[in-house]
């Protein structure tokens, strides 16, 4: 933050920068809001102090720094300030193109041709494949990731699912699994055929035992990929052979930190596997990727990006690796676990924002996963939508114009720097414990995952991390998009792989059952008291709540008294009531509208906000309690009453 320097003094012509016009008379220097006092800290402080205590949320007696009140924690630990100054001091993140690398694996960045757009295809019908790959590379895609083997493209097809690909200007990263030599001499011949000559072949062959240890729980053995470099490495020479895939630990409910450790990790095992099948330290380095998550966090996976180059370039500096090859390339993916299947139109914008931060965190390629990823197979549309984001960030934005545009950013220094530190513990752990494939095989690393798993499903039950069209804000009455539904690839039995919001779905999936099996969706009355401007604001905070779940909020708006509020609860159908009021209603009115409602045949009672003396119901909906808890209960009430309705 730049303080602007006050006007000169009244009457003095004099310039701060000595500045004349084209007259040679003095220029006064240009000052932005000097008629206001220069602020400092307390002042802040006083101000932030202030707006707490209007709202409530300064306890009453605190004497400690208010901003702390306004302060978040992530999943690692590290604690997230409202305000950061240059009093807050980070190590000096270098240069773009030298080491550490935090700046970038580059000293232009991606000015002059932008990062590598890379679009992600493969299923069983090879000559749809085909059509997709070429409309993609047609229209701003620069880069292909093909899935191959099971659940993709058979590895004898590869040849007829790039068929008119220019493979000289459009590298393949292959994706094949436990098919991954077979693959990769598939794709060697098959770029042969096609004339390119083996010093310019380009792209990555998608070797990865460790992640499939991961997704399978079976080790595998290393020396296969390790000898595949070794065979690839002098004759294609700007050729990958291995990835170091983060995106196993990601789904696996994994923190950012959690996700660099293992993924270091795991190239610190290649590394070694690749030296042991004699290949030397700068070209074993150049055989590796690394894939990382990006999420709709953009402050977070930008930190998390400059942190793992700053990470791997430590590595490589102890390896013995010199110069521009101890940057690490990294391939950046939208995040499949972010993503939902409820109102998937809303995964557009997430993938923008985690599209957008890959592109500022520096990414050396980027791939946006289409918006009904999720649902199965995406279609034409969302590929369009997929490859036309990123051509809206390079082409519109010029998001790569500028090198490393987070630079210099006291939050964004100190956060890299807070995360770098924290998954260096995480690696570092991995590596005392024996390595990741020791981790990975002991069930050390899964169970740590685990935990965070557990850490960041209980906030998002409570909606402390809320997922708009899904646990907030919800589309009612969606009707699901329908996808021909994705291959198997087969790669089950290790670590899981999660979606956050397939709790809140899973709801939504009962609700619609209950809809197909009865002719009605599941409804909670709304036992609205008083005039609409008293009850409206828990009405509607309960609607939202309700309709999270697939739930029918049955809201009767004003009502004339208890006797009218029990006949429209009666004439509703309902089997269960959620009081919405004041507080003052509720003390008054609480207890004869429960025991009435009861009486009318509720099965339960629920009350929106904060229950008075006295008075007893079966749940409360109010901010900060376990949504997910409380909808499940409501389902499971409602298809009792059903049942015995159906007796």
């Amino acid at each position: 933050m730049t303080e602007v320097a006050g006007t000169p003094a009244a009457g003095g012509p004099e310039s701060r920068d000595g500045s004349t016009d084209s007259a040679g008379a003095a220029v006064p220097a240009l000052s932005l809001a000097a008629e206001f006092d220069t602020p400092d800290h307390a002042s802040w402080q006083r101000l932030v102090a202030g707006v707490l205590a209007k709202t409530g949320a300064l306890p009453e007696g605190f004497d400690g720094a208010p901003e702390s009140l306004l302060a978040t924690t992530t999943y690692d630990g590290i604690e997230i300030q409202p305000l950061y100054t240059a009093t807050d001091e980070a190590p000096d993140a270098g240069f773009p193109g030298l080491p550490p690398f935090v700046r970038g694996g580059h000293p232009e960045g991606h000015v002059a041709e932008g990062w590598d757009v890379r679009s992600r295809h493969g299923h069983g019908d090879v000559a749809a494949v085909n059509r997709e790959v070429l409309a993609d590379l047609e229209n701003g895609v620069t880069s292909v990731w093909l899935r191959a083997g099971r659940g993709g493209v058979p590895v004898e097809s590869l040849a007829d699912a790039l068929h008119e690909v220019r493979l000289d200007l459009a590298p393949v990263t292959l994706e094949a699994g436990e098919d991954y030599v077979a693959a990769a001499d598939a794709l060697l011949a098959v770029q042969a055929e096609h004339g390119v000559p083996d010093a310019e072949a380009c792209g990555t062959l998608g070797a990865d035992p460790i992640g499939l240890h991961a997704r399978t729980g079976t080790a595998r053995d290393l020396a296969p990929a390790a000898e595949l470099a070794a065979r690839v490495a002098a004759r294609y020479p700007l050729l990958r052979t291995v990835v170091a895939d983060g995106l196993p630990f990601h789904e696996a409910g994994g923190s950012d930190a959690q996700e660099l450790g293992a993924t270091i990790a795991a190239g610190v095992a290649y590394l070694r596997a690749l030296l042991d099948a004699g290949l030397d330290v700068e070209t074993a380095a150049a055989q590796l990727e690394f894939r990382i998550a990006a999420t709709a966090d953009q402050f977070l996976t930008i930190a998390k990006l400059r942190a793992a180059r700053r990470l791997w370039a430590r590595v490589a500096e102890v390896s013995g690796v010199t110069g521009s090859g101890a940057a690490m390339h990294q391939h950046a993916v939208t995040s499949p676990a972010m993503v939902t299947r409820r109102d998937p139109w809303v995964n557009m914008l997430r993938t923008t924002i985690a599209g957008f931060a890959a592109g500022a965190g520096g990414a050396d390629a980027v791939t946006v996963l289409p918006f009904d990823e999720a649902l199965g197979r995406p279609e034409e549309l969302s590929l369009r939508v997929a490859r036309n984001t990123q051509a809206i960030l390079l082409d519109e934005t010029r998001l790569a114009g500028v090198v490393d545009p987070a630079g210099g950013s006291w939050y964004v220094e100190n956060l890299t720097d807070e995360l770098a530190h924290a998954a260096w513990r995480e690696f570092t752990a991995i590596e005392r414990a024996g390595g990741v494939v020791a981790e990975l095989t002991s069930g050390a690393l899964a169970a740590r995952l685990a935990e965070t798993r557990r850490a960041r499903s209980e906030r998002i039950a409570t909606r402390q991390d809320p997922i708009t069209g899904v646990s907030e804000f919800p589309l009612a009455g969606e009707q699901l998009l329908e996808r021909r539904p994705s291959e198997p690839d087969g790669l089950d039995g290790g670590l899981p792989r999660v979606r956050y919001a397939e709790g809140f779905e899973a709801l939504r999936d009962r609700a619609d059952a209950h809809l197909a099996a009865t002719g009605s969706r599941p409804a909670v009355f709304l036992a609205t008291l008083g005039p609409l401007a008293q009850h409206t604001a828990r009405a509607t905070f309960t609607t939202n709540f309700l309709q999270a779940g697939g739930i029918e909020p049955v809201d009767p708006a004003e009502t004339d008294g208890v006797d009218d509020l029990v006949a429209r609860f009666r004439e509703s159908g309902a089997a269960v009531a959620c009081l919405c009021g004041t507080d003052a209603a509720y003390a008054e009115q609480a207890a004869d509208v429960v025991a009435a409602l009861r009486e009318a045949g509720a099965a339960e009672v629920w009350l929106a906000g904060t229950v008075p003396d006295g008075v007893t119901v079966d749940g409360t909906v109010h901010k900060g309690c376990d949504v997910l808890a409380a909808l499940t209960g409501i389902l499971d009430t409602l298809a009792t009453d059903d049942q015995g309705a159906a007796r």
